[in-house]
């Protein structure tokens, strides 16, 4: 079968055996894969992205010296069963997968792996257990951004945000777009999206954002007096002060009113903040310019060392939290979400390229001014201009 290797960073259309399915396991026809931005970074770092993956306890890929296929975000079609498969999922059902497989004790993340083949090709291997059928005759295009969306989906979960909140995305690549089209599904009502690229910007509003910044002309951090939020420690202590000059003046029990109002949620009103773009400064940026008691969560993966003046996160008494992947329910979730059209998933689709496409494909989304998502149809011959 055809796929596209990546090896010493250079990428190239390869004849590789055709996977054979082992106990548990099904071969899928690739009919769309996602090219992630994770694909783009570890072929140009994968030296480095591999000693991070060994303090992780994952060694599989370390050296761009190994020849790996990527390809985590996929849709396909049932090809054959491996011998003790359930046939649930008959030849023919069309798919998704959570991308892991089983390897004798050992699991692998399908396409950063140099032991087995991603979806960068016209076949794979997947786990019965962790396949899904696509449901509602959803297309094989939207159904491949089933993996990022979900990873929109857990970060919005793990955040707790409530539709009164003010949601900040940070960024509005395919990351910052999924987290984006779930704010909106969740029914958040006020989504604030910041980004340089006017084309990336654009796509934000398409996928639910209520309002959309450049950060270059509006500093996203100067509108949190207008909108109620404490910005700095002069604030809170005069809202502390002041409330206690306001509680003694009733013949009530202060301390009782406070724990009242604290019950109520009165006084701790913050934004949600989603940090999307994953390069060193982002965070210390976020800790100087949120407002008292924001919630951070981490999407952007920076693979870079970084520095944090934590002093100043205490003072605002800022929470940080680091969202990393998807469970199987959410993933599950994600797919019906889009079947049923809970979420539109289409903004995010800006291209799609054949395998011999694959490498201009990557040049394109390294500029990432005008492309989101690009699929790759393993069907389709030729290098098509995008």
């Amino acid at each position: 079968m055809k796929a596209v290797a990546c090896k010493d960073k250079q990428l190239s259309v390869v004849e590789r055996p055709t996977p054979v399915p082992g106990r548990g396991q099904l071969l899928v026809k690739v009919v769309r894969c996602g090219i992630c931005g994770s694909d783009l970074h570890v072929r140009q770092h994968c030296d480095h992205w591999g000693a991070l993956m060994v303090r992780s306890g994952y060694s599989v890929l370390t050296s761009s010296a190994q020849e790996v296929v990527f390809g985590h975000e996929f849709s396909g079609e049932v090809l054959d069963h491996g011998p003790g498969t359930s046939r649930t999922l008959k030849a023919g059902t069309p798919v998704v997968a959570v991308p892991l497989l089983r390897r004798g004790t050992d699991i692998d993340l399908i396409g950063l792996s140099a032991r087995i083949d991603g979806a960068y090709a016209e076949q794979l291997l997947v786990e019965a257990s962790l396949a899904m059928a696509i449901p509602n005759g959803l297309s094989p295009e939207v159904a491949a951004l089933t993996e990022p969306l979900a990873v929109g989906l857990h970060a919005v979960e793990k955040s707790a945000i409530k539709a009164r909140d003010v949601a900040l995305v940070l960024g509005c690549g395919p990351v910052g777009l999924a987290v984006i089209a779930m704010l909106k599904a969740k029914g958040v009502r006020h989504i604030i999206a910041s980004d340089f690229s006017a084309a990336r910007r654009t796509l934000a509003a398409k996928c639910g954002a209520t309002r959309v910044l450049d950060p270059a002309q509006n500093s996203p951090w100067t509108d949190w007096k207008g909108m109620g939020f404490i910005h700095d420690a002069p604030q809170l202590m005069e809202l502390a002060v002041g409330t206690m000059e306001k509680l003694n003046r009733p013949r009530l029990p202060w301390w009782q009113v406070w724990a009242a109002a604290e019950m109520l949620g009165v006084g701790r009103k913050r934004p949600v903040i989603f940090e999307c773009v994953g390069v060193p400064g982002m965070l210390q940026n976020i800790i100087d310019g949120a407002p008292q008691f924001s919630r951070v969560v981490v999407v952007g993966v920076c693979m870079q060392a970084d520095s944090l003046e934590p002093s100043i996160a205490i003072n605002k008494e800022i929470e940080l939290l680091f969202s990393l992947g998807y469970t199987p329910p959410e993933f599950r979730r994600t797919l019906h979400m889009l079947a049923e059209g809970k979420v539109d998933a289409t903004p995010l689709i800006t291209g799609t390229v054949g395998l011999e496409g694959v490498a201009a494909a990557f040049d394109a989304l390294a500029g990432a001014q005008h492309h989101s998502k690009i699929l790759i149809d393993p069907q389709k011959r030729g290098a098509a201009a995008l």
